[in-house]
């Protein structure tokens, strides 16, 4: 069992973040229980990475002196696992909103999608979703969205070193594409997502989405925040 000196130290924890929890929300959670568990007033916690609540996978937290490193493992090249929902789009690029378009899907085989991975693999520009979280004027771009103001938002470039199809499934009005991306730091899945539906001369959003690396480290070593809780001394 960790003591509190090593918690001050500093520890890196793979937190595996459920489904509809912030990261914000994790990292509290996690800090709180630290804080009881060792009766104290405060200790820095902090994680290497947003994941959206919509995303399920490894967040990597960490505490007291080695919160330092954020930075370092925030540069760090991230993998993905997920799914596109060819044939509709909405404004959010994911879940978070209702679809807000269909397109035609009959044109697009199996060997067109695994072709056009290519267009995206090497060093892209990429425009974030305007349901975002990046400041623009002192405002995240989300609460320009939601409020319906227009907001210019610039391209920023990133790199995809991977991109691979492992899946494809035919539905009545929609595909479904199970895909794995290897990229950099700032790379937007949901981003890709309505990039690839329009290079398919179509549309698409992100339906589902796990971070399954961040630099060396990797979800499958990653315990849930319940699990991670269980692991401290009882008051």
């Amino acid at each position: 069992m960790k003591t509190l000196e090593d918690y001050k130290e500093g520890q890196v924890l793979l937190i595996d973040k459920p489904l509809t929890w912030t990261s914000f929300q994790a990292v509290n959670k996690l800090r709180w229980a630290i804080r009881k568990a060792y009766g104290i007033k405060k200790i820095k916690v902090g994680h290497a990475g947003t994941l959206d609540p919509l995303a399920t996978g490894l967040l990597v937290i960490c505490t007291g002196k080695m919160t330092k490193q954020i930075n370092t493992f925030q540069g760090q090249e991230k993998e993905y696992t997920g799914t596109f929902v060819v044939g509709s789009t909405t404004a959010s690029y994911d879940l978070e909103t209702e679809i807000d378009a269909t397109f035609p899907i009959a044109h697009i085989t199996k060997k067109l999608i695994h072709d056009t991975t290519k267009q995206f693999i090497g060093k892209i520009e990429q425009f974030p979703p305007v349901f975002s979280a990046i400041k623009k004027d002192g405002k995240r771009l989300y609460e320009f969205a939601r409020a319906g103001e227009a907001v210019e938002i610039k391209s920023r470039e990133i790199e995809i070193s991977e991109f691979e199809i492992t899946e494809i499934k035919t539905l009545e009005k929609n595909l479904e594409v199970n895909f794995r991306v290897v990229c950099s730091k700032g790379t937007y899945i949901r981003s890709l997502a309505n990039d690839f539906g329009k290079a398919l001369n179509s549309g698409a959003h992100l339906s589902v989405l796990r971070r399954t690396r961040i630099g060396d480290f990797e979800v499958k070593n990653a315990v849930s925040p319940e699990d991670f809780i269980a692991t401290l001394p009882l008051e």
